[in-house]
């Protein structure tokens, strides 16, 4: 089937953040893990690529999300999306405004809106700086991530330094106007040679009334929530596939975590409350002695009882490893024993994957040879079960951005799956 909307995400988690909100329209969403090399075949309505690029080099960033591009227009998408996270994980370098920006020269568009809000999880923007419940960003817990620190709330100001043309706001006032104005704040912009605007929207309303006025660009980006509404713009192009039903999976798991959000600090404090059996990574024990040890512990679990295995920690303990190792070199040491977490897990018998963190779940996907996922029903806002086969096995993979989820989701994110 033709393609109607091609979404480009800068990672994994970010991925199946949209496509579980897709999904929610009950039409056939696809998941692409990494550009796809060969020609379009067997394409949904919705198709969605999840690159692993939010903390690659710009150049490299800009290059993936070309590659994607180029496949999606070819499945025959006229509607492109890039999809960053709800925080707006950056640097002054980018990468969200360098893709935006070869994403728009690609398509020839001289506009584009950056809307990261997304209500029903607590982010919102107002006046153009971004809030992380009543946080402004600068000051919730964004402003010691290990790898893209956020100390500064101001989008259009950090979204200046990125690119190369004007940065402009529509304001929510305008906004609840309605569609008719955006699009007369945006023409205005236009006209005075503003290519990169930030909306504001602070209720889930703002987003449909922001698709609405932008429904014409050949490109908008923004955090998944802006997706929501466009299923039933979409509609217009004609019947649209529905969701598939998903396959059955044996109830045998395992939980990695490598997010040290807040949020996934306390899920992993809640999930060891709940007397799952654990062990806990350590980046600097990884790189003296490798991964024998844990694949050991793996070896002795009852998969039926999920194990989880964790690098998440405290930001000190996170700074203190990067101290000594580099930021780069334990994440990576952090991704590689997951992933070879995983690999074993499958070989064990393990069917039911659940994994906490962006670069993790890039990682584990990767590790288990999953280049596709059909998209199922939501965990919890943004957090869907997905489908793939690994091995020749049927899995099931919920792949959860850091800050997402309530405490007790790892057990949630089990007893949905064991119930649907």
């Amino acid at each position: 089937m033709t393609t109607v909307l091609g979404a480009i995400a800068d990672d994994f988690t970010g991925a199946t953040d949209l496509a579980g909100l897709l999904a929610r329209s009950g039409v056939r969403v696809s998941l692409r893990m990494g550009a796809p090399t060969d020609p379009p075949d067997d394409t949904a309505p919705f198709e969605v690529i999840a690159l692993k690029i939010r903390t690659a080099p710009a150049a490299d960033a800009v290059s993936g999300a070309c590659q994607a591009l180029h496949w999606l227009k070819a499945a025959g998408a006229a509607r492109f999306f890039w999809k960053y996270c709800s925080t707006f994980d950056s640097t002054p370098e980018g990468n969200i405004g360098p893709v935006a920006e070869a994403l728009m020269a690609e398509l020839g568009a001289e506009q584009t809106i950056y809307c990261p809000a997304f209500p029903e999880n607590g982010r919102a923007v107002f006046m153009g700086h971004l809030f992380v419940g009543q946080e402004p960003l600068a000051e919730s817990p964004m402003k010691d991530h290990p790898l893209t620190p956020m100390r500064d709330s101001n989008l259009v100001r950090l979204l200046q330094p990125q690119v190369s043309g004007k940065v402009g706001l529509v304001d929510r006032p305008t906004v609840a106007r309605g569609a008719t104005a955006v699009r007369g704040a945006l023409a205005r912009l236009a006209d005075a040679g503003v290519g990169h605007v930030v909306v504001d929207a602070v209720a889930d309303d703002d987003l449909s009334v922001i698709a609405e006025a932008s429904r014409d660009m050949a490109l908008i980006t923004g955090g998944s929530a802006l997706a929501m509404p466009l299923p039933v713009l979409c509609a217009d192009v004609g019947a649209l596939a529905e969701r598939p039903e998903p396959p059955g999976t044996s109830a045998t798991a395992i939980v990695l975590s490598g997010s040290c959000s807040a949020m996934t600090n306390r899920q992993v404090a809640a999930y060891l409350d709940s007397g799952a059996p654990a062990f806990q990574l350590d980046p600097l024990t990884l790189a003296e002695a490798g991964t024998q040890e844990v694949l050991d512990w793996l070896a002795s679990q009852d998969l039926r009882r999920a194990p989880l295995i964790y690098a998440t920690a405290a930001p000190d303990a996170v700074r203190a490893a990067q101290g000594r190792l580099g930021a780069a070199r334990a994440g990576d040491i952090v991704e590689q024993v997951l992933a070879a977490c995983a690999r074993f897990a499958l070989g064990a018998g393990a069917r039911r994957f659940v994994v906490a963190g962006g670069e993790s779940s890039g990682a584990v996907t990767q590790a288990l040879g999953v280049n596709r996922l059909d998209v199922g029903r939501e965990i919890t806002p943004g957090v869907p079960w997905c489908f793939a086969r690994s091995g020749g096995n049927a899995i099931a993979l919920a792949l959860k951005s850091g800050n997402f989820g309530s405490e007790s989701f790892f057990a949630d994110a089990l007893a949905g799956l064991e119930a649907s």
